[in-house]
């Protein structure tokens, strides 16, 4: 995972979006998650590069690749048996990959956890259902979703990252 400081441009940014957003349909955290989400594209734009798309299938568009970005916010550094997931409603978004990030409840650092090539992470992943309990985490799923580890995830994915670029921590 590679580290990533927030700069003041970033949350600026990121807050603008989300307010011009709003709540979306079927959030499961009735918008106030969106600020991450958007903290997260900074932070895998910083990282990867690319351009703003903002599609409901994609977030990003690097090197022709249609990159969506899936962001928790943590109050911990994040560990490679964390969990990184996917809502099954969104499901049948037309992307290539999926970039996962997590961002501190502080806003003041996030973390790029790597890539999954989008059928890839769907059948490697574990299915869990509204309400069910993921033992791997203690924690109890608020709606349906695909989880997959972070020590699972792609650190390096052809003609999307230069590896020369990448500093990647433990």
């Amino acid at each position: 995972m590679i580290k990533i400081d927030i700069t003041d441009s970033m949350r600026k940014a990121s807050h603008k979006k989300a307010k011009e957003m709003g709540v979306l349909y079927k959030s499961i955290t009735h918008g106030k998650g969106n600020v991450f989400g958007f903290l997260g594209e900074e932070i895998v734009r910083k990282v990867l590069g690319g351009e703003d798309h903002n599609t409901r299938d994609y977030d990003l568009l690097v090197n022709d690749k249609k990159i969506d970005v899936k962001t928790k916010k943590t109050s911990v550094t994040p560990k490679s048996n964390y969990e990184c997931s996917v809502a099954d409603v969104t499901r049948k978004q037309d992307c290539d990959y999926f970039a996962f990030v997590r961002v501190l409840n502080d806003q003041s650092v996030g973390w790029f956890l790597g890539l999954k090539e989008r059928d890839e992470y769907y059948n490697e992943a574990v299915y869990l259902t509204k309400g069910e309990h993921d033992p791997s985490n203690n924690y109890f799923v608020k709606a349906n979703c695909y989880n997959l580890p972070i020590s699972s995830l792609d650190q390096t994915v052809d003609g999307i990252t230069d590896d020369s670029k990448l500093v990647w921590v433990a």
